[in-house]
């Protein structure tokens, strides 16, 4: 079972009614699946590309869901991008966005673990995804 946000419950079920149970296998479909699954099944399209690239980003870059949703809302929609991104500036507009989602209770990102995920984001553009 995916452990997709609890706002994603419809393409939840959408997802596990098609068999799809893993990030690897939402992150291989491509946009006629997606359009298929968001027809008629009451899943949303538009939130299953989201979904789609936040698998790309986990399976990728090896970033934990949670990692990739943040990039996701600070506008890094898929490893190539993550790649390009200045660390520097990326790092202050993530810390706004995890401060204004979770307050100060979740310790801020470090700059040094940005910085990983860049390199390992520019490690993987030499890779073919297939």
């Amino acid at each position: 079972m995916l452990p997709l946000p609890r706002h994603c419950h419809r393409e939840q079920r959408r997802l596990e009614q098609a068999g799809i149970v893993a990030w690897e296998h939402l992150a291989g479909l491509d946009d006629r699946a997606l359009r298929d699954l968001g027809s008629g099944g009451g899943a949303s399209e538009k939130q299953l590309i989201k979904l789609r690239a936040q698998a790309r980003l986990v399976c990728e870059v090896g970033l934990h869901p949670s990692e990739a949703a943040l990039l996701l809302y600070a506008g890094i929609a898929d490893r190539r991008g993550l790649a390009q991104a200045d660390p520097q500036r990326l790092w202050v507009q993530m810390g706004r966005l995890q401060r204004s989602f979770t307050g100060m209770a979740v310790p801020a990102l470090e700059l040094s673990t940005l910085r990983q995920w860049i390199a390992a984001a520019r490690e993987g553009l030499g890779r073919s995804r297939n």
